[in-house]
């Protein structure tokens, strides 16, 4: 059984492609998300527009925190200069490899630097999130919720910004967002939730109702033992069968 592949490759139009072809870089991005994260690659493409403004050999690229940190600093320094501007939000989820977030930086700095619109162009309303991938998988592979947690809140997150309540508020929303879609699942597919009936179940759908049991009490002459044994008063699928549990002597080995 094979599911769909997460979507760690470009997500892009053609004409962005072809353009990030056209710009022979040092290194193709084969994997979107990552290799736009540290910036040098974006750098990269701003030196082919403006080579004194972003010198190549004064970015990093390095795939440690600090690096992206410092990398994209520096470039949003130099597109100061020049009245451009990205915005800070993609750049920070394109720091933490959030799915989409590269590909929206990317067509994003097309359009700034060919000034030509992309249809069909992500909007900034995205939120960054797996919740597409994960409807594309079939219910029993999907996350569970310390995967959601995982795959929604990076280790990069917490380490730029380590203060506890927020990280906390992050963890919230990823857990309540997981559980709006679990019961929207038991809505759409309850099917799939109906578990075995254990014998606490069975035990409260086979009831005696008040009026039958004295109805059965009368008729086995106010015993109760063949109100237990008899199926044809109580209609349960249950029997009872009483135990007689021998315990063994234990002898004192206290030497005389």
């Amino acid at each position: 059984m094979s599911y769909p592949q997460s979507p760690r490759k470009a997500g892009m139009p053609r004409e962005v492609l072809k353009w990030l072809q056209s710009l022979e870089l040092s290194v193709y991005p084969k994997n979107v998300r990552r290799d736009f994260s540290n910036g040098f690659l974006v750098a990269e493409i701003l030196s082919r527009y403006y080579p004194q403004d972003f010198p190549v050999h004064a970015y990093d690229n390095g795939t440690s925190l600090a690096s992206k940190q410092r990398n994209w600093r520096q470039i949003e320094r130099s597109l100061q200069k020049q009245n451009l501007h990205l915005m800070k939000d993609v750049i920070d989820r394109s720091i933490h490899c959030k799915p989409g977030a590269a590909e929206l930086l990317v067509q994003e700095v097309y359009t700034l630097l060919t000034n030509q619109s992309i249809r069909d162009v992500q909007g900034p309303q995205s939120d960054f999130t797996d919740d597409e991938y994960q409807e594309l998988l079939p219910a029993v592979a999907r996350s569970t919720a310390s995967r959601a947690i995982k795959n929604n809140l990076r280790i990069t997150e917490i380490m730029a910004e380590p203060d506890i309540r927020t990280n906390q508020r992050k963890t919230e929303a990823i857990l309540h967002r997981h559980l709006e879609h679990k019961a929207a699942e038991r809505v759409n597919n309850p099917g799939r939730f109906k578990g075995r009936p254990n014998l606490g179940r069975l035990a409260s759908k086979n009831l005696v109702p008040s009026g039958r049991r004295d109805e059965c009490f009368a008729k086995s002459g106010g015993t109760t033992s063949k109100l237990c044994s008899s199926s044809t008063c109580i209609g349960a699928a249950v029997s009872f069968k009483e135990i007689k549990v021998h315990q063994p002597v234990r002898h004192s080995l206290i030497n005389n």
